[in-house]
């Protein structure tokens, strides 16, 4: 969903104001979480991306953990929604479960692997790691800022 400022005309939009995007939070039964290793910065994170125009948020999970990961996952609930201050991006995060699929890369990732979540803390920034910390506790779902380095505040 995009998110129009009004300009006082029906007929003049104004260039959106945020983009969604989707990430799944894949757990397996022994506690590891699935990272991909991005192809364009070499950063871990959990594999996501841009929620198509027409399409469900579970839907796009789905699909964006098979393309950058080669597993395919149901989708349980969701577990945070964080939003990047500076670029104007609204992520939900998705706890899922492994359900098929091989692990192979992408264009989009030089590695998948299956983490522990002492690993997550080592191989991520804070802002991405969180995303993964939050979807094992339980709480959620969790409601964060950041300014695509640092956490502002507490979760809501």
């Amino acid at each position: 969903m995009l998110l129009y400022m009004s300009t006082g005309s029906p007929q003049h939009k104004s260039t959106p104001l945020h983009s969604v995007s989707v990430a799944g939070a894949v757990v397996r039964e022994d506690g590891r979480l699935l990272a991909i290793r991005r192809a364009d910065n070499g950063t871990w994170e959990l594999p996501g991306g841009v929620l198509e125009l027409a399409e469900a948020p579970e839907e796009g999970v789905a699909r964006e953990v098979w393309e950058e990961t080669g597993i395919h996952v149901e989708v349980d609930e969701l577990t945070g929604v964080y939003k990047n201050t500076t670029r104007g991006i609204v992520a939900l995060v998705f706890r899922c479960k492994p359900s098929g699929g091989t692990e192979r890369t992408s264009a989009e990732s030089t590695a998948v692997s299956w983490l522990t979540p002492e690993e997550i803390t080592e191989r991520m920034t804070e802002v991405y790691a969180i995303r993964l910390l939050d979807a094992l506790d339980g709480a959620g779902p969790h409601v964060r800022s950041h300014d695509g380095r640092h956490l502002l505040g507490r979760s809501a």
